[in-house]
């Protein structure tokens, strides 16, 4: 674990991924479960319940791969709920606000403390990423992000990280990428970026 004053040190710019860096993904993708559920259960009047329990523990155990065909075949739902399953992962209203990582909102409370600008740069349907963004506590901070969507920009992450620093004239010691997986972590070390994995932030 590294302290995050050491961290920022002669940092400018930090780049944040957004699923399992800043808030787990699964509290997303399990409330989007929970409506459908709720929506089937109004729809043909089978029980919400089961129908939740066995996603997230397909979710859980194997990944959010193929999970409608894998519930509608379980539970005999037809091929026309895919839509309304899709759209739900775009657009849903969420029950709960996601909430930030501890860490995670202590590193950007301190980044907007020493003027550092925060970026977010985000995978994944672009639609649904900025339906998390909307729906997540920020505790004030949300007017200090800039954020770029890597498939509506359609570059790769490198790029995107390059084209960042040169719009603020900086160079890539001056910033600092943080993430949670090997292909953000690959992105960002061909450029030569500083990288970090987000769990091993702590103040």
């Amino acid at each position: 674990m590294m302290d995050i004053n050491q961290l920022i040190k002669d940092k400018k710019l930090v780049i944040f991924e957004l699923d399992d860096v800043l808030f787990p993904a699964k509290d997303y993708l399990l409330q989007v479960y929970y409506l459908f559920a709720q929506f089937i259960e109004y729809s043909e009047q089978k029980t919400s319940q089961q129908i939740l329990d066995f996603m997230r523990a397909e979710y859980e155990y194997v990944g959010a791969e193929n999970l409608f065909e894998k519930t509608a075949s379980k539970f005999e739902l037809a091929q026309t709920y895919k839509h309304n399953f899709d759209l739900l992962h775009e657009n849903a209203r969420l029950p709960l606000k996601l909430l930030l990582y501890k860490n995670m909102l202590d590193f950007l409370q301190e980044l907007v403390v020493n003027r550092i600008s925060i970026n977010i740069v985000t995978s994944g349907n672009p639609l649904q990423q900025l339906n998390k963004i909307k729906q997540t506590e920020w505790n004030g901070l949300e007017k200090y992000l800039t954020v770029f969507f890597a498939d509506e920009l359609n570059q790769p992450k490198s790029e995107i990280f390059n084209n960042i620093l040169n719009s603020n004239n900086l160079s890539a010691k001056e910033a600092l990428v943080v993430g949670a997986n090997n292909f953000d972590e690959a992105q960002s070390k061909s450029i030569n970026l500083p990288y970090i994995v987000s769990l091993e932030i702590y103040k």
